[in-house]
């Protein structure tokens, strides 16, 4: 089939054809006879559900798993990707949401990790770093982030690491760019200079697979989007010819309850900390503090100190006081973490109940016997709680698409009788049924006489679901603004950028 497509007005065949893909992971049947096809030049959406087979049909274009039927075709060629490197050979490349970056390694290292730029000394290669450094800053340089390319990755944080990931896939010649939940951590102003990317990336004829739960954005910036549900294909639209309620209602067969609940009305302290840097943090039972700030902010890093992952801090738990040096001493006095990066919150090869089950193995264990039937009764209840897909307790964290892994990290400390929760960007990756849920999840959790502090990027979700949100700039808390004071978007972005 050829069609016009893109900025220019030729007839072109697709970048890559993706025709009867059928995928079951035993009896969950993951895709079913899909079509989906990018044309040079376009950005096409993808979009659905958690589970409804996103996550598997990159995973089977990237190379990563093979379609038990189907055909798939670049540029009119058939094609069998047996690895992630025939993919790439071919020209697809992937940034998945779980970034492939090594934290030891530099800026530069991870950009060009696989493919370094060489000196040759006669037989000898050795890796040429100042070409590598300048080109880091140059890719780096299109997505307006300039940081020393000799920084260790570990170093940086979870929007910075996106940014590399970014970069790294930028870095190389590509025909098809796939882009899983790219903007999750970013800020508007971030999101803003990676569609200029991408507007450059398809002015040139590169077709942009753009997979998002942030509906907003594909409507802003697709072409055409593809809607799965259930492993079916239930919708191909075009630019102009959907809106996110459109979307919404394709995705889950039907149209959403956004409704706000009221606030929680707050009692007495849970935690309360201060320290050069930080300034006052206080969390009373009901509460849900947002914090806030641009990227590179320190905002992420106050959830870290308050739960011993860096500096540590003196808090008040409970009014009993302790500096947690380990998050298992913060655990013990009663505070759980959700992290920005999944794979800092799961064990991917333990299956969805011994990761929920992890949490609470003391809880759940008396005089070093462990009761298995109340742990499989905790699962269960809590799997039919946050709706994790599939339903099946000893299937592997790591064959769940994003957003279940996402309810799962959840899932084991809503076991927990915990007293506060911090969560850093909660319901990134997550689809807008998903989101709801959780948003209640959170709301019903601090309502239960716990205490909820969670930073997101997502200034809609921070004004939507919190009772007051901190602004952060460099590591301090400068403001605070609760919905007395008329909590806006606006003035959020104007505390935050002072």
């Amino acid at each position: 089939m050829e069609v016009s497509v893109g900025t220019g007005s030729e007839r072109a065949v697709p970048a890559v054809n993706a025709q009867d893909i059928c995928k079951r992971f035993e009896a969950n049947v993951a895709l079913d006879h899909v079509d989906f096809e990018v044309y040079p030049g376009e950005i096409h959406a993808v979009v659905g559900e958690n589970g409804a087979g996103k996550s598997t049909l990159i995973r089977i274009l990237g190379g990563v798993r093979r379609p038990d039927r189907g055909s798939i075709f670049v540029a009119g060629r058939p094609c069998n990707f047996a690895s992630p490197h025939d993919a790439i050979a071919a020209g697809i490349v992937t940034i998945p949401q779980e970034l492939r970056l090594v934290p030891a390694l530099s800026i530069a290292e991870n950009i060009s990790l696989g493919d370094p730029p060489l000196r040759r000394f006669g037989p000898v290669a050795l890796v040429d770093r100042g070409r590598m450094r300048e080109a880091a800053r140059a890719v780096l340089s299109q997505l307006d982030f300039h940081p020393d390319p000799d920084r260790r990755v570990a170093s940086l944080s979870f929007a910075e690491r996106q940014i590399v990931a970014i970069a790294k896939g930028l870095a190389r010649e590509c025909r098809v760019f796939i882009l899983d939940e790219p903007t999750a951590a970013l800020e508007h102003r971030e999101v803003e200079r990676l569609f200029a990317v991408l507007a450059r990336m398809q002015a040139r004829g590169t077709a942009v697979i753009y997979i998002s739960h942030e509906l907003a954005e594909v409507v802003a910036i697709a072409d055409r989007c593809t809607v799965l549900r259930d492993g079916r294909v239930v919708a191909v639209k075009r630019r102009g010819a959907f809106s996110v309620s459109d979307l919404v209602a394709a995705m889950t067969g039907g149209m959403m309850d956004n409704s706000i609940h009221a606030a929680v009305e707050s009692g007495d302290v849970l935690l309360a900390a201060k320290a050069d840097g930080v300034n006052n943090v206080e969390l009373r039972t009901g509460n849900i503090i947002g914090l806030a700030g641009l990227l590179g902010s320190g905002a992420d890093g106050i959830l870290r100190r308050l739960f011993g992952l860096a500096t540590p801090l003196t808090v008040e738990v409970r009014g009993k006081k302790y500096r947690f040096r380990n998050p298992a001493s913060a655990i013990a006095a009663g505070i759980g973490m959700v992290p920005g990066e999944r794979s800092l919150g799961l064990v991917m090869n333990l299956s969805v109940g011994e990761n929920i089950l992890l949490a609470n193995l003391d809880v759940l264990s008396r005089i070093g016997w462990f009761d298995r039937r109340a742990g499989d009764r905790m699962v269960d209840e809590l799997i039919e709680l946050l709706d994790i897909r599939p339903r099946n307790p000893k299937l592997k964290a790591h064959a769940l698409s994003g957003g279940n892994q996402q309810k799962v990290i959840l899932a084991k400390w809503l076991a927990r009788n915990i007293a506060v929760l911090l969560l850093q960007e909660p319901t990134q990756g997550i689809d807008v049924a998903a989101k709801a849920q959780i948003h209640a999840l959170i709301r019903k959790f601090a309502g239960r006489g716990s205490a909820a502090l969670l930073n997101s990027t997502d200034l809609a979700e921070l004004v939507r679901l919190c009772d007051a949100v901190c602004a952060v700039r460099r590591g301090r808390i400068v403001a605070a603004l609760g919905r007395d004071a008329g909590l806006d978007e606006a003035k959020l972005r104007s505390a935050i950028a002072g």
